[in-house]
Formats: C-alpha cells, structure tokens, sequence
C-alpha cells in the first residue's frame, strides 16, 4: 500500500467480513502499552488487543490477533529485519516523544486525531534536534558498542532515562514453572540455612 496515494485503512478483512477497527493512534498506543507490560500474560496482552482495536469483536479472535498485529506493523505481516533492538519506549519515553512531536511537526499530541499508520509515519521522522532522538541514538551507539566512553559515561548517569526495561514475552504457563522453580529455590536455601 502506498500511503500517498491511497486511503488509509479503517477496518480489516476477517473470514471475508470486514470489521472496522479503532484506527486512532491512542487506542493503538493502548494496545503497544499492554505489550510493553510484564505484568501482562500474553492472553490478557492479546485481549487488550481485541477490546481496544475492533469496534465489533469478531468470531475469529486468532486471525483478530493476526489482522490487529499486521495492522499494527503498519501493514506488514512481519517486523523489518533487525528491529529486535529495542530503543525506545512508548511508556518510559512518552514525555520526549510528546514533545519531540511539537517541536518537529508542530503536532500537539494532546488535542490531535491521527491514524496510526500517519503517527508512525511522523513519528519515524523526528527532528534529530529533539531530546527524543538524541537518547534513541545514543541507547543505539550504547548497545551496538559504538558509543565513545563519554557517551558512555553519560549514559550511567542518566541511567534513570536511559535504561529500558526488558519486556517479558513468556506463556502464564512458563511464568508459573519459573516462579514455582525460584520458589523451591527459596525454600531450599532456607531450610539449609537452620
């Protein structure tokens, strides 16, 4: 799809049935957040998904998920090549991207209606001037060990802005086994331990 030349997309095809989706970029931002969440387990991430993106809910709620993702991806059913660095977030970095908008579109995101695939757009093309881009880059350089060690150094003692944490994409089911075994773990060393 090229986005200057056509329409975007309001609803998703399901089973031949199209349902109209909640194409606004905060009830996108809502679903990205539950993502983002550890406290989440992947069905209840998958059904903030469903709650907030289709106005309908539909009968199909995998190829719901699957449609809702691709969707998401601005289209693509998979993420591009080498985006599993993870760089920003919408949740820690919310105030910089607020204000990374207003100072390189003029957009305030408080009072805007925007399409997602519009917001990711903008949002993909922030002024390297802005605070935003500034720590994106520099957690990349971090990362990839391309940082001097000033940049370094800095990065420790912004530590509080800098970091992100690591999102938990683990099954209920492989939570409880990992809690159940840190928990044996416990007692173990505690009855060792009189």
């Amino acid at each position: 799809m090229n986005i200057l030349i056509e329409e975007l997309p309001n609803d998703v095809e399901i089973d031949g049935i199209e349902y109209e989706i909640n194409s606004d970029f905060r009830s996108c931002l809502r679903i990205i957040l539950a993502f983002e969440d550890n406290d989440l387990a992947a069905i209840e991430k998958q059904m903030v998904l469903i709650d907030n993106l289709y106005k309908n809910k539909p009968n199909n709620l995998d190829q719901a998920i699957r449609q809702g993702i691709k969707f998401l991806n601005g289209g693509r059913n998979e993420l591009e090549a080498g985006t599993d660095m993870r760089l920003y977030s919408f949740e820690k970095d919310a105030p910089f991207i607020m204000a990374a908008f207003k100072q390189t579109h003029g957009i305030d995101l408080d009072t805007a209606n925007m399409h997602w695939w519009k917001f990711m757009t903008l949002f993909m093309d922030m002024g390297s001037e802005t605070t935003f881009s500034n720590l994106v880059s520099l957690r990349k350089r971090v990362k990839t060990g391309k940082a001097s060690k000033e940049e370094r150094a800095a990065a420790r003692e912004i530590a509080d802005i800098f970091e992100l944490p690591e999102i938990d994409n683990r099954t209920l089911e492989e939570r409880e086994v990992d809690n159940e075994f840190v928990e044996r773990f416990k007692r173990g060393k505690e009855s060792r331990g009189k």
